[in-house]
């Protein structure tokens, strides 16, 4: 089994996020934009090029479903609702040393979808169930793959 380390090398390097003060509108469009299903919510602006860039944080994380049960549901208008009065502020997080099943774990323990990856107070990237099912499936068929040659009896 794999390492985040390992998965995030193998998947588009991104980190999308949005400022906690910016309309749950413009979150949900830039989750559109960009076919992602939940948005780092950090306190610089994402888009600043300057050498304050790599010393943003990570203050929560903003979800499709977050807009779904705090906004939809609760028939308020996204236009007006900033990120910060729905987003989730305890975000559960990992470092790229950690094993994709304790990701796993954590994701099922704290029923969340997303896990940031955070090194050395820096945000390096984000994974979500999809990577880490992705991880585990390609992991599983190239046991499977060297299982084969071995009952074969052929060299790998």
């Amino acid at each position: 089994m794999k390492y985040v380390h390992e998965v995030l090398k193998q998947k588009e390097s991104s980190i999308w996020s949005i400022a906690p003060n910016d309309s749950v509108y413009n979150a949900i469009a830039k989750m559109a934009d960009h076919a992602v299903g939940a948005l780092l919510v950090v306190d610089k602006d994402p888009a600043y090029p300057g050498p304050s860039r790599d010393e943003r944080h990570l203050v929560g994380i903003i979800s499709e479903r977050d807009y779904a049960r705090k906004v939809i549901l609760k028939n308020k208008q996204s236009q007006s609702i900033p990120v910060n009065e729905i987003m989730s502020r305890e975000v559960i997080s990992v470092t790229s040393h950690v094993h994709i099943d304790e990701c796993m774990r954590l994701m099922q323990t704290h029923h969340v979808r997303h896990l940031p990856v955070i090194d050395q107070g820096r945000i390096i990237g984000v994974l979500s169930s999809r990577d880490l099912f992705s991880a585990i499936i390609a992991d599983q068929a190239q046991t499977i793959d060297h299982l084969e040659h071995y009952i074969r009896g052929e060299a790998l």
